[in-house]
């Protein structure tokens, strides 16, 4: 396995007294109430907090999905608040890779079509693709067997490394994970855990929000949040008595 990445003295992302507020009618919601939130290139971090605390939001701030309504977001040191939508997609394509607790995967594809779906735009001829997507798997503790089979015919822990691979298939700086363990059985959980932390060795930036202490327990740093702020950033140790106070 190659030697990690030195932990970086600059962040791959910061926010910086960001707010987001949501209006729908007369009804006015604010998610986040000056956040400030830095990540540096190399961590693996976990983000806490009960439901509509915030977390969805903030996983959509840092994967430039949302934009603040006030404040700045920025991503290895460029101010991305104010691009346009074509340069931050562009970033998300290229910079970042997404797996979500229900897998996302197109059951109607086979596991090589899955994986292979973020390459296609890329222009990259259909041999190298091939092997991007075998060596992406690979790393992602699947097996090359599965790459035949449609999703469904897996189990949820087959199905979420999958969606990992698929995730890091164009090898992106930060992995962005939301409740990824969410959906599977202990042993699925322990071996998605340890997937996301050997990335972690071969120098990817993993960010997982998720409501389980033993997962939050892995990472290097805890952030909670509660009420759209955060609370403060945490030994992984402490994670279980700060959630359920």
């Amino acid at each position: 396995m190659p030697e990690p990445k030195p932990k970086s003295s600059k962040p791959i992302i910061e926010l910086a007294d960001v707010y987001k507020e949501y209006i729908v009618g007369t009804v006015s919601t604010m998610a986040l109430k000056g956040v400030n939130f830095k990540v540096y290139e190399g961590e693996v971090v976990a983000i806490m907090g009960p439901s509509g605390s915030g977390k969805t939001t903030l996983l959509n701030m840092i994967g430039l999905l949302d934009r603040p309504t006030k404040g700045n977001v920025f991503f290895d040191g460029i101010d991305v608040s104010k691009l346009n939508d074509n340069i931050l997609a562009n970033l998300r394509n290229t910079k970042l890779g997404f797996v979500f607790q229900t897998f996302n995967l197109v059951n109607r594809l086979s596991v090589f079509e899955n994986i292979e779906l973020p390459l296609i735009p890329k222009g990259i001829p259909r041999r190298v693709r091939a092997e991007m997507v075998k060596e992406a798997l690979a790393r992602a503790g699947g097996e090359e067997s599965w790459l035949r089979k449609k999703p469904n015919q897996l189990s949820g822990g087959q199905q979420q490394r999958v969606a990992i691979a698929r995730a890091i298939v164009g090898k992106p700086i930060v992995v962005l994970a939301d409740e990824p363990t969410g959906n599977l059985d202990r042993g699925s959980a322990k071996m998605v855990v340890e997937t996301f932390l050997n990335l972690n060795k071969s120098g990817h930036t993993i960010i997982v929000v998720t409501h389980d202490p033993e997962v939050a327990n892995c990472t290097e740093k805890i952030y909670v949040i509660r009420d759209g702020e955060i609370t403060g950033e945490f030994a992984p140790n402490k994670a279980e008595s700060l959630i359920n106070k």
